[in-house]
Protein backbone atom coordinates (compact mmCIF):
# COMPACT_ATOMS: atom_id res chain seq x y z
CA UNK A 1 0.00 0.00 0.00
CA UNK A 2 1.59 3.23 -0.88
CA UNK A 3 1.69 5.89 1.47
CA UNK A 4 1.01 9.65 1.03
CA UNK A 5 2.99 12.51 3.51
CA UNK A 6 1.80 15.81 4.31
CA UNK A 7 4.93 17.82 5.89
CA UNK A 8 5.42 20.96 6.90
CA UNK A 9 8.65 22.96 6.79
CA UNK A 10 9.98 25.69 8.76
CA UNK A 11 12.43 27.97 6.73
CA UNK A 12 15.30 30.11 7.40
CA UNK A 13 12.86 33.31 7.20
CA UNK A 14 10.25 31.62 9.72
CA UNK A 15 7.61 31.22 7.44
CA UNK A 16 6.07 27.47 7.05
CA UNK A 17 6.04 25.86 3.53
CA UNK A 18 3.36 22.95 3.53
CA UNK A 19 3.29 19.54 0.83
CA UNK A 20 2.92 16.76 -0.16
CA UNK A 21 5.07 13.69 -1.41
CA UNK A 22 5.05 10.05 -1.57
CA UNK A 23 8.75 9.54 -0.33
CA UNK A 24 9.20 11.89 2.73
CA UNK A 25 13.25 11.32 3.20
CA UNK A 26 13.66 12.32 -0.92
CA UNK A 27 11.53 15.39 -1.10
CA UNK A 28 12.74 16.83 2.16
CA UNK A 29 16.51 16.01 0.93
CA UNK A 30 15.70 17.56 -2.46
CA UNK A 31 13.95 21.22 -0.59
CA UNK A 32 17.54 20.95 1.86
CA UNK A 33 19.62 20.69 -1.48
CA UNK A 34 17.87 23.02 -3.37
CA UNK A 35 16.86 20.79 -6.21
CA UNK A 36 14.55 23.25 -7.48
CA UNK A 37 15.67 26.86 -7.96
CA UNK A 38 12.42 27.90 -8.53
CA UNK A 39 11.11 26.33 -5.84
CA UNK A 40 9.14 29.05 -2.37
CA UNK A 41 11.85 27.36 -0.25
CA UNK A 42 14.90 27.50 -2.57
CA UNK A 43 16.05 30.61 -0.70
CA UNK A 44 14.95 30.48 2.09
CA UNK A 45 17.38 27.17 3.25
CA UNK A 46 18.19 25.95 5.64
CA UNK A 47 14.83 24.25 6.35
CA UNK A 48 13.95 22.30 9.59
CA UNK A 49 10.67 19.46 9.07
CA UNK A 50 8.27 20.40 11.75
CA UNK A 51 5.48 18.31 11.19
CA UNK A 52 4.47 15.11 8.99
CA UNK A 53 1.13 13.14 8.57
CA UNK A 54 0.25 9.82 6.46
CA UNK A 55 -2.36 9.17 3.98
CA UNK A 56 -3.27 5.79 2.22
CA UNK A 57 -5.79 7.86 0.04
CA UNK A 58 -3.82 10.58 -2.14
CA UNK A 59 -7.13 12.62 -2.63
CA UNK A 60 -7.15 12.79 1.12
CA UNK A 61 -3.83 13.62 1.44
CA UNK A 62 -4.32 16.19 -0.86
CA UNK A 63 -7.31 18.42 0.24
CA UNK A 64 -5.37 18.20 4.03
CA UNK A 65 -2.54 19.61 2.59
CA UNK A 66 -4.50 22.57 0.75
CA UNK A 67 -6.33 22.86 4.02
CA UNK A 68 -3.18 23.66 5.83
CA UNK A 69 -2.18 26.13 3.46
CA UNK A 70 -5.19 28.26 3.91
CA UNK A 71 -4.16 27.82 7.88
CA UNK A 72 -2.99 30.71 10.10
CA UNK A 73 0.34 30.74 11.04
CA UNK A 74 -0.82 30.38 14.81
CA UNK A 75 -2.90 27.28 13.77
CA UNK A 76 -0.43 26.02 11.74
CA UNK A 77 1.99 25.97 15.11
CA UNK A 78 -0.56 24.35 17.07
CA UNK A 79 -0.68 21.42 14.84
CA UNK A 80 2.82 21.26 14.79
CA UNK A 81 2.25 21.27 18.73
CA UNK A 82 -0.30 18.87 18.76
CA UNK A 83 -2.63 21.27 20.50
CA UNK A 84 -5.38 19.59 18.70
CA UNK A 85 -8.24 21.25 21.12
CA UNK A 86 -6.95 24.33 19.76
CA UNK A 87 -7.66 24.11 16.20
CA UNK A 88 -10.98 25.10 16.49
CA UNK A 89 -11.04 28.09 18.25
CA UNK A 90 -8.27 28.74 15.89
CA UNK A 91 -10.89 28.76 13.06
CA UNK A 92 -13.16 31.45 14.19
CA UNK A 93 -12.62 34.75 12.83
CA UNK A 94 -12.38 37.85 15.32
CA UNK A 95 -14.98 40.31 15.30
Amino acid sequence: MKEYYVYILECSDQTYYTGITSDLNKRIEQHCSGYDKQAYTYRRRPLKLMYFTTFSEVGIAIEFEKRIKKWSRKKKEALIASEYDKLPNLSKKKF
